[in-house]
């Protein structure tokens, strides 16, 4: 492998075709894959750092100038050797879920006036403050840490937020990670947290590596994900990780009554922790402590990108609960992103799987916040209009939230002359059908539908992703070559794939970088593996409008069975009727989500590709989490009507979910509890007629268990 050919490699980048550069990507990519496997998991190098560096080099190279060449599985966007096939999975039992993000002021007011709203007692008094936590948002990897009888037993990465990696033996090298925590501790309990790297140990993590002729790593962030997910342990001990707690997950016991407290309570286990913090009251001193540390983020000595406000009482906590995958008790305040200025030398457009047109600004790299940046979104004709955007500006660029490039504005005293206005092709680049614009939607589409390569590419890319299916060695690239090829077609077609199909495919694949026998035999085994999949995953992977993997898990939880979730769509797709009705019930799903939805499977062709698909694969019933205890509720439907003494209409259809009950909007005889409030109006007295259990709010609590 040491003499590995790379094709083309005596031309340089800027004269390559897109055939050459595409050949050349493959043959870096399998080199680059190979050589940090014998680096950093058989620590066996058989190339100098300085020939190693140099292929990473072209790699970037060819990269920039073919952005399409750079999937997410690039070895230019990983660290280190790919250490997620090599860790056991561990399924939390408590999931760790993301936050919510504000940017401005005013998203901090509206996330307090929803939290006030959400309360009763308090929407009903204005003037009773809500306490609140400010922490600060440490940029690093989270990680679970389980402790049973006060010893550390395993430690697991975030994940999808439901399956993380077991990472323990690496964790076991962090010094500011408890092996055995100090004083009385619950027998079980889970402490979430962020490993990280201090700014002065990443920049001597850094010389270390260019004194030796290393890679050097992008940022602080990078350094501690690449250093926690590697397979030798031994490689995760020399680097200089460290750990802050500030939160938990399962506990045998309760920690306190405040996250305050709490915080109290992880110090004294040993751990260090995310500060410095304040408790605050409202949005005034809110703002203070922001700007405050906004002043001081250039010397606490660790990255941040923001603070995390989280309510006080646990109590409050547990009553406002979870929404899809973030908790409606706390919030991420970014700081606003670094901008930096570069030329646009293009603009280009992508097809999505939905059809959609997104115009691309092709950039002049540049380093922006620490990532070197070469394409930045625009959106849509409209935004291009509104800031009059033309190839050749100058313009401001920006990592919205610190992830997403986007151009802000145009720099017009630098505009080059005989520039012009970008117009919006109305034909797809990549099939020529029309591309319309519909009244009332920024969004130009293609209407190729699956005709068009792009969108059936995109769409099955989409079907394999890592949240969707997850089939191991079908990444982005593979799926498409082999559509090229007409060896996948359709998301069924893929469980139809063959050995012999891939062996002897009519362009010869095994020709291709990193093919054989072997690899083909892999990639038919992860397939195979994947003929079962679960509710959420499934419903991701139809690639529905709006349907993210908040909402497709909103879905599995409410519907259970796939048959009985296509079966209610079918039945709403006249807009009115209980099954429109408790569709719209869903917390978290809206008209626009709702129409969505319904009208992916009232497309006849869309239940064509379903039944084909359903002859290949399994889709499992959803399991919700386990609930501790028993619960009176459990798989009951509840229609909650008229306005309840102490509880928000939110809160009651929290709880009432969060004890395994489904909620729904309208009543029906295979309602089990209607539950009353003042002013109930016509469901009260449908619920009588069908001789449906009705409830006061008094009577609803005591079936919660209080």
């Amino acid at each position: 492998m040491a003499a590995l050919e790379i094709r083309f490699s005596a031309l340089g980048v800027a004269a390559l075709t897109a055939e050459q550069a595409d050949a050349a990507h493959q043959d870096l990519v399998a080199a680059i894959n190979h050589h940090r496997e014998r680096y950093y998991i058989l620590s066996d190098p058989e190339i100098s750092d300085a020939d190693y560096d140099a292929l990473e080099a072209r790699l970037l190279a060819i990269e920039a100038r073919f952005p399409s060449l750079g999937e997410a599985d690039s070895p230019s966007k990983t660290v280190g050797a790919a250490a997620a096939d090599g860790f056991a999975k561990v399924r939390h039992a408590v999931p760790m879920l993301s936050l919510g993000n504000a940017f401005t002021a005013q998203d901090v007011t509206d996330f307090l006036t929803g939290v006030r709203n959400f309360l009763l007692e308090y929407r009903n008094d204005p003037a009773a403050p809500i306490e609140l936590v400010a922490e600060l948002k440490i940029d690093g990897l989270s990680c679970s840490l389980r402790y049973e009888n006060g010893r550390l037993v395993q430690a697991a990465t975030r994940g999808d937020g439901q399956e993380g990696e077991d990472v323990t033996a690496n964790v076991l090298t962090i010094a500011d990670v408890p092996k055995i925590l100090a004083g009385s501790a619950p027998a079980i309990i889970e402490i979430r947290g962020e490993v990280y790297m201090s700014d002065a140990d990443f920049l001597s993590l850094n010389a270390q590596q260019h004194a030796t002729g290393a890679k050097l790593f992008a940022n602080p962030r990078n350094a501690a994900a690449g250093s926690l997910r590697q397979l030798d342990p031994a490689i995760t001990k020399t680097r200089p990780l460290r750990f802050f707690a500030y939160a938990w997950g399962e506990a045998s016991e309760p920690l306190g009554t405040t996250q305050a407290e709490c915080r109290d309570r992880l110090r004294s286990w040993g751990f260090q922790l995310n500060e410095p913090s304040r408790v605050v009251t409202d949005t005034d001193q809110i703002m203070g402590f922001y700007d405050e540390i906004q002043d001081r983020r250039p010397n606490l000595g660790f990255t941040i990108d923001g603070l995390v406000y989280k309510v006080n009482r646990l109590d409050l906590q547990q009553r406002l609960g979870f929404i899809a995958r973030a908790p409606r008790w706390a919030i991420a305040h970014k700081f606003p992103p670094e901008q930096s200025r570069t030329r646009i030398k293009g603009i280009t457009i992508q097809v999505g799987r939905t059809g959609t047109l997104t115009p691309v600004a092709e950039l002049e790299p540049i380093n922006v916040g620490g990532v070197m940046v070469s394409r930045a979104t625009l959106h849509n004709e409209d935004y291009i209009a509104a800031k009059e955007i033309r190839v050749g500006d100058l313009v401001v660029v920006q990592r919205a939230g610190d992830v997403i490039p986007q151009v802000v504005s145009v720099v017009p005293d630098q505009r080059p002359d005989g520039s012009v206005p970008f117009v919006m092709p109305e034909t797809c680049p990549v099939c020529g059908s029309h591309a319309v614009r519909e009244d009332g939607e920024a969004a130009r589409r293609c209407t190729g539908g699956l005709i068009c390569r792009a969108q059936m590419v995109e769409r099955l890319k989409h079907f394999v992703a890592r949240d969707a299916f997850d089939i191991e060695g079908l990444g982005g690239e593979t799926i498409e070559k082999f559509h090229e090829e007409g060896l996948i077609t359709s998301p069924a077609s893929i469980f139809r794939l063959t050995l012999d199909a891939i062996m002897f495919s009519p362009d010869k694949i095994l020709r291709r970088r990193g093919w054989g026998r072997q690899s083909a035999s892999n990639l038919i085994a992860g397939i195979d593996a994947r003929r079962s999949v679960g509710l959420d995953r499934f419903i991701l992977a139809l690639g529905i409008r709006q349907t993210g993997q908040q909402t497709a898990r909103l879905l599995a939880r409410h519907y259970g069975t796939f048959d009985r979730f296509r079966a209610e769509m079918e039945a709403a797709a006249d807009n009115h009727g209980e099954s429109w009705a408790n569709l719209l019930a869903i917390d978290g799903i809206g008209d626009d989500t709702a129409q969505d939805i319904v009208d992916f499977f009232a497309e006849p062709h869309n239940g064509e590709v379903l039944d084909d698909l359903l002859n290949e694969v399994t889709v499992q019933d959803f399991v919700p989490p386990a609930r501790t205890g028993d619960s009176a509720l459990a798989d009951k439907t509840i229609v909650f009507t008229g306005t309840l003494p102490t509880l928000s209409r939110g809160e009651a259809k929290a709880r009432a979910e969060a004890r395994g009950a489904k909620v729904t909007g309208s009543v029906s005889a295979k309602t089990d509890y209607v539950v009353m409030g003042t002013d109930a109006g016509s469901k009260a007295d449908k619920a009588r007629t069908l001789g449906v259990t009705v409830l006061t709010e008094e009577e609803f609590l005591a079936l919660c268990g209080g």
